[in-house]
């Protein structure tokens, strides 16, 4: 299909939008650079299991099978850049670099930073967010997973590189110290302290957990912390025992 069909096609799509899809084919247009050709992907891109009432055969028509799709495709094209960024770093630093990368909280930050968080907001009404702390790291998972849907693989591997990668500081990434348990541990070492690490509840279903752990130092509640595996949650709570400890992280 040539450009100039193309063109015309959307603009005779767009009319038929509403005023609630007309703002978002053009917030979409703005994050991903081109208008989208089904806004259908993108509308379900951001439907949060939580806010979502339709079902079919007892499951939520939601953005979870979208999320997916989008972790792997971006899980992809992140590898692909460190293999090609770093040709003499061994698998354990790529594969170390890109879970950096990848993690909720970095994806979060980026959500923020591309003006997803404001549509999901919007989406949400006013309910509340905190609720659901990995929201916009997941959303824009789900949004990878729409554009690679609705625009193919290039397009979306051009659209991770230009507008997701480029908010990374890879080189911030590295050099940034992020196993903090060790700290912990080292701390209490020298300090001939005995640390425990205590699992307090899962939370969640079978694709979704939430693992909450709590320090302990000789016995006394130090810190906890939250997170989407055990490791996760242990280095959440180390972090903030950290803090507390005023170590430098």
């Amino acid at each position: 299909m040539s450009k100039l069909r193309l063109s015309r096609l959307l603009r005779l799509q767009s009319v038929f939008y509403n005023k609630s899809e007309k703002r978002l084919a053009a917030a979409i247009k703005h994050m991903v650079g081109s208008k989208p050709f089904n806004l259908k992907l993108y509308k379900l891109a951001i439907k949060h299991a939580s806010v979502a009432n339709e079902s079919i055969n007892g499951l939520k028509i939601s953005n979870e099978r979208l999320e997916y799709l989008g972790d792997a495709i971006l899980g992809a094209v992140v590898a692909e850049f460190l293999f090609i960024k770093f040709p003499y770093r061994d698998e354990g630093f790529l594969t170390e670099t890109r879970s950096r990368m990848v993690n909720r909280e970095a994806l979060n930050q980026i959500a923020i930073k591309i003006g997803l968080s404001k549509i999901i907001e919007k989406e949400f009404k006013g309910k509340n967010l905190s609720a659901h702390k990995s929201i916009f790291g997941d959303t824009l998972e789900a949004l990878v997973g729409a554009v690679y849907l609705d625009r193919g693989y290039h397009f979306c591997k051009k659209f991770i590189l230009k507008r997701i990668i480029i908010h990374f500081d890879v080189d911030g990434i590295i050099t940034t110290t992020t196993n903090f348990k060790s700290k912990v541990i080292e701390w209490s070492q020298k300090e001939s302290k005995e640390v425990d690490f205590e699992m307090l509840s899962v939370s969640g279903n079978s694709r979704f957990k939430e693992f909450h752990v709590q320090i302990t130092i000789n016995g006394e509640i130090l810190a906890d912390g939250k997170g989407a595996t055990k490791k996760k949650a242990e280095q959440d709570a180390s972090k903030n025992a950290c803090e507390k400890l005023k170590l430098d992280i």
